[in-house]
């Protein structure tokens, strides 16, 4: 659109100033929501919901960067789009807050009861929960507002019931006595995802059991669960002790006797050949203990705390381990002792305790099926990983899965809905279903990512078949980090491809492509922790960077599947060039350039705009392949040097040109030329930088947001136009060199004679050079003192009385000194054969290209000294 005269920008952009103010426009204006009844074409994805108890991490800011981008360029470009947000229960973090709320009171949730407890906790959530939803307007996230979803909410709850009810007629749901992961912290089960493992140094301690001939030796890390040791197992074919299998020998400390076995899980060459068989205290010993109907002894409560009768009873665990070892000891029992002994042990993800396998009656998915029919849906194409390297961990883990632990001793969560008879009767009761009347239900909760598997289908309204499950599911894409592939996105594939089972193979699946990125490092490469004080606050840089140059910087650094990088200079990088943006955009506007209403006739143009608009086209095309193959690094890269090389430091150069001549023509042309470019830039980086590219836009074209605009479909293609500029680049940076070289500063003017131009591509183009290298003409008795060729011309400099040629050569042999001096340096390194021997080769490579780059300089300062 025309203007009547120039927009003057603010001098500096401030992103304080702009992001809230714009944030809520495009809230009141409904950009963000989605139609379940549009003819256009759906596309849609689920937010990974963060859990109310927390803030918002550098991780989420990656997370959402991505997703955001990825909506708002499907937004422009016409599609029905759905951001869904919403938060996970959290159930044994929120219940952990909860309490030690209580806690302080002097209180505990027993004090409360059951009931009054959960309606502590809705009335923290309500108070206190959720504080993220706000944090997530700050980073831009263009979600949904109206479809926001809590997984406790009475929709999702419904659908937990459902799916449980099915899945428990279907016979993949059951109860039974199993080992399981056990927090004696936070009292509850654990499914193996809600472990973490670390390498612990502890001690190896070799005891022998029985006596004499009679005696066989084993080797444990948790001495004190022998208190429960109902067997000891070796191999089958260890000739060592086939004359002791089947007889029995005394477990010390205890009077009784215990069978020796043999079984095959045994290995016979790790220690000694022989393990103590523990069933209710270990998975492997349970296994073993029901292949040979071993009783099981459980010998400490859900504390942790020894119940064996003896002299270890009431002591903890871990007490009661160097008790047992001394014990032993006094009895001459103690064969060997290795200590420190490093070996995996596993820690509560929530609260750092040391978990105790423990036998116990709980809840599981029988996932076989499930997890058949999630590893078919990649295996056949119905799902894409990307990138495609996570198709064999992603099998790895759904090939190999175990029955899945989900029953959990809280009371913060979806209650098993299974409810018990006075005669032992055991019923699972759907969302519309009552149970019979004296009937109690079961006291457990579900783990938490039980509800969260359902996330993709429950948050569109499932079971129900709703106007948004038909429009929205399958989910166009899930974006999420690669440490939980395994965890969350297996789970959801197991429980969409069940739940949808009805449909089509191809409609089934809870999404069509899944984009795994690598989780955020610091600039060294290094995992972010508290203790190593590397840890980066997203909102502490959105209040110093701003939030574009935030998400920037993350989406710069993002290429799939590999960890990110990242650093403070990086984010004062971003922010230099949306600074960079805002100038270009003000230079722009301060010369009346402006959007043209009709279309671009490029043929008609100089070749500096044709050649613009030729790089414009071929960076559309090449971002929008890489939109398809979600490579956010490689598109914020293409577009960073694109806006800062080619339209800021070129053309905008050679833009002066026509702007400051007597051509109106040539100057309204430019100004259409260069509104349109920016325009198209501002529309291709909006995706990554919305505050920044909104505020410049709607200044540029007067319309009302660029993310509701088209997104570029611009297409134009000069080969001739794009060399010849080329051509005039490397002349131009050529002559910059050789300037440099003479000691003239950027700004000085000198003159110069253009030998041979006129035969050349350039010859059309003079007045450009000249402008860029800051030339004059030469005038009458004009005599080159310096001269230089390239791309056929032949620039004649007078460069006499232009410098201080006393001062030149001081600096000159300063420089040279510091040349050969680093020469000297490399060559003494080089010289050593231990180094180029030893040194990783990169490293000698490096100190190689020193050597090569000091010669070249010593070489041309030698000769500008010459010429001096």
């Amino acid at each position: 659109m025309n203007r009547p005269g120039p927009i003057e920008l603010p001098s500096q952009y401030a992103p304080s100033e702009v992001e809230g103010p714009r944030y809520e426009h495009w809230e009141k204006a409904g950009y963000f929501a989605a139609d379940a009844g549009s003819a256009a074409p759906a596309y849609c994805i689920v937010i990974p919901p963060p859990n109310v108890t927390g803030s918002l991490h550098i991780g989420h800011a990656l997370d959402h960067t991505l997703i955001d981008a990825l909506i708002r360029r499907r937004r422009m470009q016409g599609y029905n789009t759905l951001w869904l947000p919403g938060m996970d229960h959290a159930g044994i973090a929120t219940q952990n807050v909860v309490e030690r709320e209580l806690a302080r009171e002097g209180l505990s949730r027993h004090d409360l009861g059951r009931e009054a407890f959960v309606e502590r906790v809705w009335q923290w959530k309500a108070e206190s929960g959720g504080k993220i939803l706000g944090q997530m307007r700050r980073l831009g996230d263009s979600v949904d507002w109206s479809r926001e979803r809590f997984t406790m909410d009475a929709g999702l709850s419904r659908a937990v019931q459902t799916i449980f009810k099915q899945l428990y007629d279907d016979g993949l749901i059951y109860r039974a006595e199993r080992i399981i992961n056990w927090c004696p912290r936070c009292l509850t089960a654990l499914s193996d995802i809600e472990v973490d493992h670390s390498d612990d140094e502890g001690e190896l301690t070799s005891i022998r059991y029985g006596d004499d001939d009679h005696s066989i030796v084993v080797a444990t890390t948790r001495p004190e669960t022998m208190l429960g040791d109902t067997a000891v197992a070796v191999h089958p074919d260890d000739p060592r002790y086939a004359r002791l299998v089947g007889k029995t020998v005394e477990l010390p400390l205890t009077g009784r006797r215990i069978p020796v076995i043999a079984d095959d899980h045994v290995d016979p060459t790790f220690g000694t050949g022989a393990v103590k068989v523990t069933p209710a205290h270990d998975p492997n010993d349970f296994e073993i203990g029901r292949r040979h109907d071993l009783p099981s002894l459980t010998i400490m409560d859900e504390h942790g705390v020894i119940t064996a009768h003896g002299p270890f009873e009431g002591l903890d665990r871990l007490e009661a381990r160097p008790a047992v070892v001394a014990a032993l000891r006094a009895q001459g029992r103690i064969v060997a002792e290795v200590r420190p002994y490093l070996h995996a042990v596993g820690h509560c993800s929530r609260c750092g305790t040391t978990v105790e396998p423990r036998q116990s009656l709980q809840w599981f998915v029988r996932v076989a099926p499930l997890a058949k029919a999630a590893g078919d849906a990649v295996r056949d194409g119905r799902v894409r990983l990307s990138p495609p390297e996570m198709n064999a961990r992603y099998f790895g883990w759904v090939d190999e899965m175990h029955d899945w632990t989900i029953s959990r001793q809280l009371w913060w969560g979806h209650r098993i809905p299974v409810f018990y008879g006075p005669n032992g009767q055991m019923r699972a009761v759907g969302p519309d279903e009552q149970a019979p009347q004296g009937w109690y239900q079961d006291p457990d909760v579900l783990d938490t990512w039980f509800s969260s598997a359902l996330w993709p289908f429950s948050t569109l309204g499932w079971p129900d078949e709703t106007p948004d499950l038909r429009t929205f599911y399958p989910t166009s894409v899930l974006v999420t980090g690669y440490d939980i592939l395994f965890f969350w996105v297996a789970r959801m594939m197991m429980f969409g491809l069940y739940a949808m089972r009805d449909k089509a193979p191809a409609d089934a699946v809870p999404f069509r492509v899944v984009v795994l990125h690598g989780l955020v490092r610091d600039q060294f490469g290094k995992k972010m922790s508290k203790s190593r004080g590397n840890t980066v606050d997203p909102l502490d840089w959105i209040d110093r960077f701003g939030a574009d140059a935030t998400r920037f910087t993350l989406a710069r650094g993002a290429n799939p599947g590999s960890d990110i990088a990242i650093s403070e200079e990086w984010a004062a990088g971003s922010r230099n060039f949306c600074n960079k943006l805002w100038n270009a955009v003000r230079f722009a506007l301060l010369n009346g350039a402006h959007v043209p209403a009709a279309p671009l006739t490029p043929a008609a143009y100089s070749v500096p705009d044709q050649w613009i608009l030729s790089r414009l086209s071929a960076v559309i095309a090449e971002v929008d392949e890489l939109f398809e193959e979600f490579e956010f690094g490689k598109i914020c890269d293409v577009l960073y040097h694109f806006a800062w090389d080619e339209v800021c430091d070129w053309y905008l150069e050679l833009a002066k040109v026509p702007l400051t001549g007597d051509d109106q023509q040539a100057a309204q042309t430019t100004r259409q030329v260069l509104g349109f470019v920016l325009d198209q830039l501002l529309r291709l980086l909006h995706p990554v930088m919305p505050f920044v590219t909104d505020e410049l836009w709607t200044a540029l074209t007067g319309e009302d947001s660029v993310m509701v605009s088209l997104w570029p479909a611009f297409s134009y293609a000069d080969p001739a136009a794009e060399a010849e500029i080329s051509s005039l680049m490397r002349l131009v940076t050529e002559v910059r060199r050789f300037r440099s070289d003479q000691g003239l500063r950027p700004a000085q003017r000198v003159a110069a004679r253009l030998v041979g131009i006129e035969a050349t591509p350039l010859a059309g183009h003079e007045e450009r050079i000249r402008s860029l290298l800051r030339l004059n003409p030469p005038a009458d008795g004009f005599t080159a003192s310096a001269s230089l060729s390239v791309e056929g011309t032949t620039v004649e400099l007078d460069v006499a009385g232009a410098i201080d040629v006393a001062a030149e050569r001081r600096r000159l042999e300063k420089d040279l000194t510091a040349a050969r001096s680093e020469a000297e340096q490399a060559e003494r390194k080089l010289g050593n054969a231990e180094f180029t021997a030893r040194a990783p080769v990169a490293v000698v490579d490096k100190t190689r290209a020193r050597l090569a780059a000091a010669r070249a300089d010593i070489t041309r300062l030698e000769d500008r000294l010459a010429t001096l």
